[in-house]
């Protein structure tokens, strides 16, 4: 699912916190001008609006989408949309000034001032941090981006975005499909496949995004582009290669010099990000609280019984293949991994892309009685009503998952992944998705799995991670009542 907050407030956290240096700096300069070097932050007044400015320019930016394609915009259009967050500012603290009637107490000749010194130092600071972003080289980001390209073509395109593009991205590598190429070198980029293995390389490895740039006189390769995309990756395509042939999202924008038709199964309106992200950070803040309590009522259950860690962390895959380590209250023996090997034959899950058993005797406390029935231990405990997951509110906060979305698999599950599967990985794993809220004990299907996770990312809304959340905890009230 491509996420606009690509371009939005979340991803230009360092233009946010400089345009608030700038009001804070354009604030004081102001008060300084009008009444001399006092501390305005002694008056309650001049304090007060201290902090309500810092809520309005973030409103403006987040609802206002002043800092949308901020790295790609000219100076004019850089003039004018500092003017739109300069002017909103100024509006709403008027409309402050007017709600609390105490508008007489606050120089209005200050806060003209202060609104013309931060637009103007705003300005400044933007165009001169782009100017630093650009010095600073394409290939350095957040986002791995993948070039498809062929052998003439592929040092004009590396070039063309290291010299045009302030974008974040990551070099994953080039993908060269006119021949093999493998293991060389383009610019400094490692071409890390051809035309036979490149959907395998982006179903293997971290792939956020794909360019693909080819020659106009090039075969079509729409079922190539239709594979990438029912991986979940975003596929930037020349416009003037485009096809309307895909049943996705599409929308124009730019990738350094090119004109691309971006392709995607989803995508989110900024303000929609903003509200996951804000819901994620509650949520996050409310159960790593949580998970401190529970640190001390069941770490002692844990070390009693199993000496050793109380935690567990593990490399799970995230996000279009990015590794990351997730966190658990530790259910199982110390050497449960090295025990997986042996109870493989039992997986509930045939094709090993999963794994569940119907009774796991590495889980602590857990033992199968000589008539069959199984005794549950503390492990048990945990793992039925939750508990084990608590510890991955840390990584909500981190920002390695989210509330809702998809689990993430173990390395050795991601390995057996078809082309398709890779699906699930189009968004941030989360802590409960659609899958798990439909039954996750009785879904044993791997496929079914995989298409509950697709109905949600092509059907996300923040509605929708609302509704699982509520459906959730239901889920858990309703096992912990039939226990």
């Amino acid at each position: 699912m491509y996420r606009k907050s690509i371009q939005g407030w979340m991803k230009h956290w360092d233009f946010m916190v400089l345009d608030l240096l700038c009001l804070q700096i354009a604030f004081l300069m102001a008060y300084f001008v009008r009444h001399g070097f006092l501390n305005p932050y002694e008056s309650y007044m001049y304090r007060n609006m201290a902090l309500v400015l810092i809520l309005f320019q973030n409103t403006v930016v987040v609802f206002g989408g002043t800092l949308k394609n901020v790295l790609k915009r000219k100076v004019s259009k850089e003039l004018a949309e500092t003017a739109k967050q300069v002017t909103w500012v100024t509006l709403l603290a008027v409309f402050y000034l007017f709600v609390i009637q105490e508008g007489q107490m606050y120089s209005r000749a200050a806060l003209l001032m202060m609104c013309g010194i931060y637009g103007v130092l705003t300005t400044i600071v933007r165009l001169l941090w782009k100017k630093r972003l650009k010095k600073k080289g394409f290939g350095k980001g957040s986002r791995s981006l993948l070039i498809v390209t062929t052998r003439e073509m592929a040092k004009e395109v590396v070039d063309n975005l290291c010299k045009y593009s302030y974008e974040t991205f990551q070099l994953t590598g080039i993908a060269v499909l006119d021949c093999n190429m493998r293991g060389e070198k383009i610019e400094g980029v490692e071409v890390v496949a051809d035309r036979e293995n490149v959907t395998d390389y982006v179903c293997r490895e971290w792939v956020d995004e794909i360019l693909v740039s080819l020659p106009n006189n090039t075969t079509s390769l729409d079922a190539l582009i239709n594979q990438f995309i029912e991986m979940g990756v975003v596929v930037h395509v020349e416009l003037l290669k485009a096809q309307e042939t895909w049943d996705y999202k599409r929308f124009v924008e730019r990738i350094g010099n090119y004109t691309v038709l971006t392709t995607s199964m989803n995508y989110a309106t900024v303000k929609q990000i903003a509200m996951k992200r804000v819901l994620d950070i509650i949520g996050g803040l409310v159960g790593c609280g949580i998970t401190l309590v529970l640190i001390l009522i069941i770490g002692p259950m844990i070390y009693i019984q199993s000496p050793g860690p109380i935690f567990f962390s593990q490399i799970r895959v995230g996000k279009n293949g990015k590794k990351f380590k997730i966190y658990k209250f530790r259910s199982m023996y110390m050497d449960a991994e090295e025990r997986k090997k042996e109870l493989l034959s039992q997986n509930r899950v045939k094709d090993g892309r999963m794994f569940k058993l119907d009774w796991d005797p590495r889980i602590i406390g857990s033992q199968k009685l000589p008539d069959g029935r199984i005794r549950k231990g503390i492990g048990n405990y945990i793992r039925d009503r939750s508990l084990d997951e608590f510890p991955q509110f840390f990584n909500v906060l981190k920002g390695d998952m989210s509330l809702v979305g998809t689990r993430p698999p173990t390395v050795d599950e991601w390995n057996q992944y078809d082309l398709h599967h890779r699906t699930r990985l189009a968004i941030k794993p989360g802590i409960t998705g659609m899958w798990q809220v439909s039954g996750r004990s009785n879904v044993t299907d791997f496929e079914e799995v995989v298409k509950l996770d697709k109905k949600y990312i092509a059907e996300w809304s923040f509605g929708l991670d609302i509704k699982i959340l509520f459906k959730t905890v239901k889920t858990v009230i309703k096992k912990e009542g039939a226990m």
